[in-house]
């Protein structure tokens, strides 16, 4: 499959600003960042499962076919329970289907990494053990969150997780230090991805509020951790790992690139189409 260098590059202008809501008097300190830090967990893992959806029927081979949609399926799962949380959290009586089909682009709270289309096989690998390797890592802390349901919500995740970073850490290491070819699909996926990676860890006031309540991990402890894990990886795949870079787009805000767009109009069509339809 063949990428579209121009449209799948590095964050282009013209990203739609968030609306902001405004938090209600009501709630409790904590309680409006507490919904934004939810919403950021449950998007990430929704669009990347909706990304992974789309090689059902075009992966390289059967068996990987069913692997990429058995963890699309799982981060289903995560992002079902974070969704459920947050609608309890927002408390406008919006359920996890409304959260996930009655949204626009710019109320989703994922980064941008995750909605990034997925190229070739090397591409969606790379992807893939990028954003594993840092929910691995997140999960593991986020099982001591001061938040007993978030707690609750990670210490599944961090079972799934665990397998999907092995499954891409796995391929990773088969494409860089494979053929010539699949070194060098890997080595551009890399180049092309690596600048995504900031977000992750760019702590903003709703990061800083959820660190300083316990409910959330440092994100400086999860750096140095996915960069010890993933540089190995990098390592034993013959890969060079691409200077840090200077990014400032951040979808966690609700700035998404044009691929979110794409991919909601596909995967909010049948609610939309057929408002309230149920099978």
């Amino acid at each position: 499959m063949q990428r579209d260098a121009t449209r799948a590059g590095a964050p282009q202008p013209g990203v739609r600003q968030a609306r902001m809501r405004q938090p209600d008097a009501t709630r409790q300190p904590g309680d409006a960042s507490k919904l934004e830090y939810v919403l950021r967990l449950a998007d990430t893992s929704l669009i990347l499962a909706q990304r992974l959806g789309e090689w059902i029927g075009h992966a390289p081979l059967l068996e990987e076919e069913l692997a990429l949609a058995n963890i699309s399926l799982d981060l289903l799962g995560q992002a079902r329970f974070l969704l459920t949380y947050a609608g309890e959290l927002e408390g406008r009586g919006r359920d996890e289907d409304a959260l996930a089909f009655l949204r626009t682009e710019d109320e989703f709270r994922n980064v941008q990494l995750a909605e990034q289309p997925n190229g070739d096989f090397a591409c969606t690998i790379v992807r893939q053990a990028l954003l594993d390797t840092f929910q691995v890592e997140l999960y593991e802390r986020l099982q001591r969150s001061s938040d007993a349901r978030l707690a609750g919500i990670a210490a599944t995740a961090l079972r799934e997780s665990r397998y999907h970073v092995r499954y891409s850490s796995g391929w990773l290491v088969r494409l860089g230090d494979g053929t010539a070819e699949s070194h060098q699909r890997a080595q551009a996926a890399l180049d092309l991805l690596w600048p995504y990676t900031r977000e992750l860890f760019a702590a903003d006031e709703v990061d800083l509020a959820m660190q300083s309540l316990g409910v959330a991990p440092h994100l400086a402890e999860i750096e140095a951790a996915w960069n010890r894990r993933l540089s190995a990886v990098i390592d034993e795949a013959t890969l060079r790992r691409p200077p840090e870079p200077s990014y400032s787009w951040y979808g966690k805000r609700g700035q998404h690139s044009e691929h979110l767009g794409r991919l909601l109009a596909t995967m909010q069509y049948m609610q939309r189409a057929y408002p309230g339809a149920c099978w």
